[in-house]
Formats: C-alpha cells, sequence, structure tokens
C-alpha cells in the first residue's frame, strides 16, 4: 500500500460544527420549567464583551455581532492558538 502526502488539503472538505456562544448561565430545574414567552434569562457575558467562537466544541476565536440586511453575522475580531507575526 502506497501512501501519497498531500498534507492537509483533503481534510479542507470535511464539515464541522461552528458555534457561536452568546453566554451561559446555571439555573434551578424548577426556574427553568417556569419559563414563559416573556421571560428574560441573564447571562453571564456584559454587552460589549465579544463572543466564543467554536468548531466542534473547541474555542478557535473571539468575534462580536454584526447585522447584514436582515440577518445576523458575525466578525471575528481575534483567532486564538497563532503566535504573534502569524496569519
Amino acid at each position: 500500500m502506497t501512501f501519497q502526502t498531500r498534507g492537509f488539503e483533503f481534510l479542507k472538505d470535511v464539515d464541522v460544527r461552528l458555534t457561536v456562544e452568546l453566554g451561559r448561565t446555571e439555573m434551578k430545574l424548577k426556574d427553568v420549567l417556569s419559563l414563559t414567552e416573556e421571560s428574560v434569562v441573564m447571562l453571564d457575558r456584559l454587552t460589549d464583551e465579544l463572543l466564543d467562537v467554536m468548531v466542534n466544541g473547541k474555542l478557535i476565536a473571539r468575534g462580536e455581532v454584526v447585522a447584514q440586511g436582515e440577518r445576523f453575522g458575525l466578525r471575528i475580531v481575534e483567532l486564538l492558538g497563532q503566535e504573534e507575526g502569524k496569519a
């Protein structure tokens, strides 16, 4: 069997799950069960804090919400795990 090294090119078409986390909170089950359509759940983030961007549950970047027409988008502000001077 011959294995040709192609780098990571063959992985570029693999689907991954990109998740943007707005914030978190802990609640008692009784409080979750009492939520209604008008309920407000306070999260652990301030309005000016960056959001976490995760790929398959691993934090890779931080960003901010932007509006594109009638949809929300995300502007990447900070990539994690990159050394200074590398892009």
